[in-house]
């Protein structure tokens, strides 16, 4: 039986009520509202990793926030072998633009552990299918029914996608009822609908609530980080579209004009076997300045957000990055890459900086440190620019009204 409203929001499961101070009673009136038009509605989400990764931090909250709201909404695992994630891995980096070829073999492996995840799953009772990223793509072609919608959600930067490679992808993609990405700009030339749906991130969550001073104090004591000297920061997954070495590089260079110490901290997604080796590759390259944590501490990030002067997030690549978003809303001064869906969080200048270069961080760098005015002002900006575009209930509302458009029909 499940939990009353109350003994939810006791045990941590965050209501939409709870978002009243933050956006309003007529905006929680509203979705309520909405929510209550496919209540009856049964969702089944399914994706590679329950663990790391943007995908994780948007369907944790969301397909909580789902539930509380009454809509039924499940979220399945894939399995796969070390072989397949590194043909999806290989996925990943060529929707992004690598150029690599991905072989008949590879496709062989990629497809049948696909129908193998299939005749594990049975989704006859779904209302609604979303299947998010490349991994578990192929899905919809073991599956009779499609009376039921199914939507599939890309997650990465589809600004420039290696042709061969999203032609192959294509056969899969068209044979949903609709496709949706992240920024109306990685829109494609598709026979089927496509919507554009922003991330968010969960305000109450042990990443982004609020924190006393001794707390913080005590968890980046917990993890020896020293306050001393002005931290820096990026945390992020060690991949290499994030750019870690050339953070190292703009830190260096900053750090010549301006005493101060870089912590980079990262976790590795199980379906991503390339990041062992981007995390060896920076920990070579650390130096006593340098310090390199590889943990999945929730709450660490949030203490070290908090206390950092400077939070970057130089990717190269990026579909949105909710690490911008999630320091951005603790009111850090946050020096992120002109790239994908950085671009629509920060407005250069105005509440934080964008930058394309080691050069360019790093003068934006010494800028922050030497101004803790101007951290403040541009902190203050970024914080409410969250609030109005960014947050979870937000995100509820997108999909409450894609859903409502997708419903199955009555019989």
């Amino acid at each position: 039986m499940l939990t009353s409203a109350v003994q939810r929001s006791t045990l941590g499961l965050h209501t939409l009520e709870q978002y009243e101070p933050l956006i309003g009673a007529a905006a929680v009136e509203r979705i309520a509202a909405k929510a209550d038009r496919v209540r009856t509605m049964r969702i089944a989400h399914i994706s590679s990793t329950f663990y790391g990764g943007g995908v994780t931090e948007l369907l944790t909250p969301l397909t909580l926030m789902m539930n509380a709201t009454g809509i039924e909404t499940d979220w399945h695992l894939i399995q796969g072998t070390p072989g397949f994630f590194g043909c999806t891995k290989k996925l990943h980096n060529t929707l992004q633009g690598t150029s690599l070829e991905f072989s008949d073999a590879e496709k062989t492996i990629y497809e049948q552990v696909v129908f193998e995840n299939a005749t594990r799953l049975h989704l006859d009772d779904c209302d609604a299918v979303i299947v998010h990223d490349p991994q578990p793509l192929p899905l919809i072609t073991h599956f009779s029914d499609r009376e039921m919608p199914w939507l599939w959600q890309c997650h990465v930067d589809l600004s420039s996608p290696h042709a061969p490679v999203w032609s192959y992808l294509r056969k899969f993609i068209e044979q949903y009822s609709a496709a949706i990405f992240s920024l109306q700009e990685y829109g494609q030339d598709l026979q089927v609908g496509q919507h554009f749906v922003t991330p968010a991130i969960d305000p109450f969550s042990a990443k982004n609530r609020e924190m006393s001073d001794r707390e913080r104090q005590e968890f980046l004591g917990n993890y020896k980080i020293p306050t001393d000297r002005p931290l820096v920061t990026q945390i992020s997954r060690f991949d290499r579209w994030k750019d870690p070495m050339g953070v190292i590089e703009a830190f260096r260079k900053a750090r010549e004009q301006v005493d101060c110490t870089l912590v980079l901290i990262g976790n590795n997604a199980s379906d991503d076997p390339e990041g062992g080796k981007i995390l060896e590759t920076i920990e070579s390259a650390a130096d006593e300045d340098i310090i390199v944590l590889s943990v999945d501490d929730p709450t660490l990030v949030n203490a070290l957000q908090r206390s950092a002067a400077v939070v970057l997030q130089k990717s190269t690549r990026e579909g949105f990055g909710l690490t911008v978003t999630e320091a951005m809303w603790k009111g850090a001064a946050v020096i992120g890459g002109d790239v994908g869906g950085i671009r629509h969080q920060i407005k250069d200048g105005w509440n934080g900086f964008l930058v394309s270069t080691p050069d360019q961080a790093a003068a934006r760098m010494v800028r922050l440190l030497k101004n803790p005015k101007l951290r403040e002002e541009l902190g203050a900006r970024a914080k409410e620019s969250v609030r109005q575009n960014f947050l979870m209930s937000r995100l509820l509302e997108d999909w409450l009204d894609l859903l409502s458009k997708h419903e199955r029909p009555v019989v």
